[in-house]
């Protein structure tokens, strides 16, 4: 029984459905990961109190909309050139993997 926990555990990480995982798109690499300072919405380039971020700052270019036009959120590159997306309170909801 413990072998077919590890199974149904393990089986989602290997390339059993088709897929491939990479490590630069995984939330596990330190880039990604929502605890990476880059990362945060603890660090001020992130955070909603930033005036770049801030739902009130109608001038801001990095607002993220949906299709019927409200603001939902906000995008911000970190340095390593993943980009980080947040809603208006400052939750990461989100992240593009960096191209390189």
């Amino acid at each position: 029984m413990k072998l077919l926990y590890f199974f149904l555990i393990a089986t989602p990480f290997y390339s059993a459905h088709g897929q491939t995982y990479s490590l630069n798109n995984s939330p596990y690499n330190i880039q990604n990961s929502p605890y990476s300072m880059d990362n945060s919405p603890f660090n001020m380039r992130n955070s909603p109190y930033n005036m770049d971020n801030s739902p009130y700052n109608a001038n801001s270019a990095n607002g993220v909309y949906d299709n019927a036009g409200n603001r939902v959120g906000y995008a911000v590159k970190a340095p390593s050139g993943v980009t980080n997306y947040f809603d208006n309170s400052g939750n990461r909801i989100g992240y593009t993997p960096s191209k390189k």
